[in-house]
């Protein structure tokens, strides 16, 4: 068989870092002259790009490997093949518990994807590739963009040195380590030339970009240079540190207009005990006085952040403390999740551990609570008319388009449905706002 004729169909686990490996591994192995299949019973090959930074999301890997290698028994799928985090978390242990996957890929391995599938999987070659993971795509590497035309993520820095007590990044992708400016440029226009009018910067910490290089850059020089490209309409910043809020980023955010007023600031908790414990003591600030510095300029900022609960050590007062400042500090957006002890981690050893009952109750009173702050701050929009990036039609129903403000990320946030009005995919258009709902808002186009 001429395996440059296969047919590939791959799965994308995880954030939207992880897609870009997708995207990535995709392109090389279209470059190579792979098929790419729409369904996995039309591909000969089966291609799995996994998390594996909490057990939650282990758990989703696995049942999607032991899904997907079904396919292979019905004689449809002849080889399957599985990347990243979780190949690199548990290594050859996984060789006995899955013994269906022809081929194992770690977060260092992934640019070799196309080498490794030609060999055809040989016995005499290990079915394991691992390594210390160092490498960095950029801006010449094939890619193969998976979103919507007219959206895209930029990653421009891979890795984390933060070393935070309950994660295990670090171990999964390495240091951290940035791209240079003038490769993140050249993709950035070259993604606008193909249509893209949305960019989101992601990476593991997106404020420490440049730190590492040399001569020493930064997100602020970054993003001056991206607000040049000229079609390029909204910059969007994903993955912030807290202690990297700069004044000068500020003042950016609030000068230029192709800057989302938006930030992903994922703070995790509140109480100084507890994030000693977990290694993210903040530097100089509370969080609430750091929120109150981000919205004190004259452009109202959009703040979506991820909290953690169930730490060990969090009693009840620790947590009313947490649930007193989302009520004070009245996000936009916010996603909590229950504290996952994953080994390797320092956190893993910590006492006393709270009951996963306990702390998934906390969940909800968290989310309830951010149902009802995001449905008031919501309705603030009725009779507002503002710009919106239409999508196309709503997934819940053809009669309806969806888009979304510069305030709203994709896949993470909320949408606008918009019944009335003719709107055109990947045009940013005026829609004045009719009803608010918890997450979503309805309006038409004006």
């Amino acid at each position: 068989m001429n395996v440059k004729r296969e047919k590939i169909f791959l799965i994308s686990l995880g954030c939207a870092k992880n897609l870009v490996d997708s995207e990535h591994m995709l392109g090389s192995l279209k470059s190579a002259g792979y098929a790419l299949a729409r369904d996995p019973e039309e591909a000969d090959v089966a291609l799995i790009n996994t998390c594996g930074f909490i057990q939650s999301a282990v758990e989703e890997a696995v049942d999607t490997i032991l899904e997907t290698a079904r396919l292979k028994e019905k004689g449809s799928l002849k080889r399957l093949v599985v990347a990243g985090c979780l190949v690199q978390r548990y290594g050859y242990k996984l060789e006995k518990e899955i013994p269906e996957v022809d081929a194992w890929l770690g977060t260092g391995e992934i640019g070799r994807v196309v080498e490794i599938l030609g060999n055809g999987f040989p016995a005499a070659l290990s079915r394991f590739h691992l390594s210390r993971p160092t490498s960095l795509a950029d801006h010449a590497a094939p890619r193969a963009r998976t979103t919507p035309f007219y959206t895209a993520y930029l990653k421009i820095a891979e890795g984390c040195s933060h070393g935070c007590s309950y994660c295990i990044i670090p171990h999964l992708r390495g240091p951290f380590r940035s791209r240079t400016p003038d490769s993140l440029l050249r993709e950035a226009e070259e993604m606008v030339a193909e249509g893209v009018r949305e960019i989101n910067l992601v990476a593991q910490d997106t404020t420490s970009y440049g730190r590492d290089l040399e001569p020493k850059g930064s997100l602020e020089d970054l993003l001056e240079r991206l607000v040049g490209i000229r079609g390029l309409e909204w910059i969007r910043l994903m993955y912030c540190h807290p202690d990297r809020i700069s004044d000068r980023l500020l003042a950016l955010m609030d000068s230029e207009e192709r800057i989302c007023p938006y930030l992903d600031l994922p703070l995790q908790h509140i109480n100084l005990g507890i994030l000693e414990a977990m290694r993210r003591r903040p530097e100089g600030q509370t969080h609430l006085e750091l929120v109150r510095r981000i919205r004190s300029g004259n452009r109202r900022i959009h703040l979506r952040t991820t909290l953690m609960v169930g730490f060990p050590g969090e009693s009840e007062a620790i947590f009313q403390e947490l649930l007193a400042f989302v009520e004070e500090a009245r996000f936009e957006h916010l996603g909590a999740f229950v504290f996952s002890p994953e080994r390797g981690s320092p956190a893993y050893r910590l006492k006393p551990r709270v009951k996963q009952t306990v702390a998934k109750e906390r969940m909800s009173r968290i989310m309830t609570c951010q149902a009802g702050i995001s449905k008031t701050l919501n309705q603030e929009m009725i009779n507002r008319t503002v710009p919106v990036l239409i999508e196309g039609e709503s997934r819940e129903t053809s009669l309806l388009l969806a888009g979304r403000t510069a305030s709203m990320a994709p896949d993470v946030d909320g949408c606008v449905l918009i019944n009335k009005g003719t709107g055109v995919a990947g045009e940013i258009m005026p829609v004045r706002i009719t009803k608010a709902y918890a997450y979503d808002l309805v309006g038409e186009i004006v």
